[in-house]
């Protein structure tokens, strides 16, 4: 049976694509799409629909949430808090896949980092 093989991409809408695009290039290392296509690095993606009345996403209007795989959260969460951006994690959320931390972009858009687990 045909099926899908990945994620081509993620689209969503922002009041100011230019300066969200340039604060995702500079922070996280994802290429502005104007510039490049952003290659990843090969993977486990987890595809996961929650209950809409879920408080995980944080705001109760948000429809989504990004989370991406990171190869050193604790150097990115330093980089991350040097420039000034808040760094939430909580020990519940460190399990048997891996490690989490949450972030937002500068228009509240929750993002999910997670170092899977070696081994």
């Amino acid at each position: 049976m045909p099926k899908v093989v990945g994620i081509g991409g993620v689209f969503f809408r922002a009041a100011d694509p230019a300066r969200l695009a340039a604060w995702y290039e500079r922070h996280l290392g994802i290429a502005d799409l104007h510039k490049s296509v952003w290659q990843q690095e090969a993977g486990m993606t987890i595809f996961g629909p929650f209950s809409r009345d879920t408080d995980y996403f944080g705001r109760a209007e948000q429809q989504w949430m990004i989370n991406f795989r990171v190869d050193d959260l604790d150097g990115l969460m330093a980089n991350l808090k040097a420039s000034g951006i808040a760094v939430e994690t909580r020990a519940e959320w460190d399990s048997e896949v891996g490690r989490f931390a949450r972030i937002h972009d500068p228009e509240g858009n929750p993002i999910e980092l997670w170092e899977p687990a070696k081994g």
